[in-house]
């Protein structure tokens, strides 16, 4: 499935159905075997919060995209967060 184990539009379906975001998150950071997914898994476990918005604006900056429009999109798309 590419760079993601999970495809966003499922998982934005899946919160909205009343799973919790963030176990759904820790399952798939913890079932990968991608490196950068551990790093991420450690950072949260740890609460590095700082360290993984500077990883996301990281990799969104690589990629072109507005971080900060592109988060609070996908806040909205959730629908839980103003």
């Amino acid at each position: 499935m590419g760079m993601y184990p999970v495809n966003p539009m499922q998982l934005i379906s899946q919160i909205k159905q009343g799973q919790n975001p963030q176990q759904l998150l820790m399952n798939i950071l913890s079932n990968s075997n991608q490196p950068m997914y551990q790093n991420l898994l450690t950072l949260v476990k740890e609460n590095k919060t700082g360290e993984i918005e500077k990883i996301a604006r990281n990799i969104a900056k690589e990629r072109g995209i507005d971080f900060d429009q592109a988060f609070n999109s996908f806040k909205q798309q959730l629908g839980t967060f103003k």
